[in-house]
């Protein structure tokens, strides 16, 4: 080919690429240059949009452009994360998501309009919450095995609340319920305060939750903590079994948050971004509440480690949704 057929033949190639990709042209251009939508596909006030703030202020003040968080909550967070994955990979679209909507929902939604996996581009993973498992004061267990001959006793007739069903606590208890061969009634709820309420309440009476949502409620007394959910006893609790010393051995689960953009982000942006996740969740400030909060372990990472991590809890999450048979009701 001719020079100048060459410089011709280069020039129209370049400008087909930015007329089929304009949004990822613009992004790469001094990114960022605009205002970041921030989605977080739960209600305001719940632990994962606490989380979206602080990291969201903390990108604002980096960058110098506003970062706006905007919470688009329902159907187990599907309906937020559906709007994250059509909108333009351009850096000016990121959302939270957790375990639930990322590992558990593919085998729970028949017909899940997105798919982790192919529609999104992970950026970094951001913590892990401690859970433990909480009963109403009123029952008459002070521990795990009483709990186990309690519901053996009254099949049916305790009812275990969670924040919707197909969520992380949902299956969480199914999983309990599997292994101990109890007979329990699930009551979902929208989202934890009124699932935490309603235990405090005894509308129902116990349930699986986050140490950071649970703490203020067992001060208050209104709450009775069982087990912690860990491999090994909590500093914060330390006189609290974990659940394989309460008896049930090889139970166990992680609940996760991270920050995933749509699907085919430039590798720049999500380099900019995981840096700066990083960077965030290093910071004194953030660390220091994080650990008021109680519960939280920081675990950032790569882009490709967050990745790692969702396709091996998606196969751990929908083979225990294939054995206990849950369902969405």
């Amino acid at each position: 080919m001719r020079p100048l057929l060459r410089v011709r033949h280069l020039l129209f190639a370049s400008t087909f690429w930015v007329l089929a990709n304009p949004g990822a042209a613009m992004a790469q251009d001094a990114y960022p240059n605009r205002p970041i939508k921030f989605i977080v596909p739960y209600p305001a006030g719940a632990g994962n949009d606490i989380l979206a703030r602080m990291v969201g202020q903390k990108m604002a003040e980096r960058f110098g452009q506003p970062v706006i968080v905007e919470n688009r909550p329902g159907a187990a967070a599907n309906i937020g994360l559906e709007i994250l994955a059509k909108s333009q990979p351009d850096g000016y679209s990121i959302g939270i998501a957790d375990t639930g909507p990322l590992a558990i929902n593919p085998a729970l939604y028949p017909k899940l309009t997105f798919q982790p996996l192919k529609d999104f581009s992970p950026i970094s993973a951001l913590v892990t919450f401690q859970y433990l498992l909480v009963v109403n004061p009123l029952v008459k267990a002070d521990s795990v095995a009483d709990l186990i001959a309690l519901a053996k006793a009254q099949p049916g007739k305790i009812n275990y609340a969670s924040v919707g069903s197909g969520s992380v606590v949902h299956l969480a208890t199914e999983m309990f319920r599997a292994k101990t061969e109890v007979a329990l009634t699930h009551v979902p709820y929208k989202a934890s305060p009124e699932a935490l309420q309603s235990v405090a309440a005894g509308d129902t009476q116990m349930m699986f939750v986050n140490v950071q949502a649970a703490t203020p409620l067992l001060k208050a007394g209104k709450l009775r903590a069982l087990a912690i959910v860990n491999q090994g006893r909590s500093p914060a609790f330390p006189n609290l079994p974990t659940m394989a010393e309460a008896g049930v051995p090889d139970f166990g689960f992680t609940a996760w948050f991270g920050i995933v953009a749509p699907a085919n982000l430039p590798r720049p942006i999500v380099q900019t971004l995981n840096r700066e996740v990083n960077r965030i969740m290093l910071l004194p400030d953030v660390r220091e509440r994080l650990a008021t909060m109680g519960g939280i372990d920081i675990v950032a990472g790569t882009p490709e480690k967050f990745s790692a991590l969702i396709q091996s809890e998606t196969e751990v999450w929908g083979k225990l949704v294939r054995q206990t048979g849950a369902r969405i009701e």
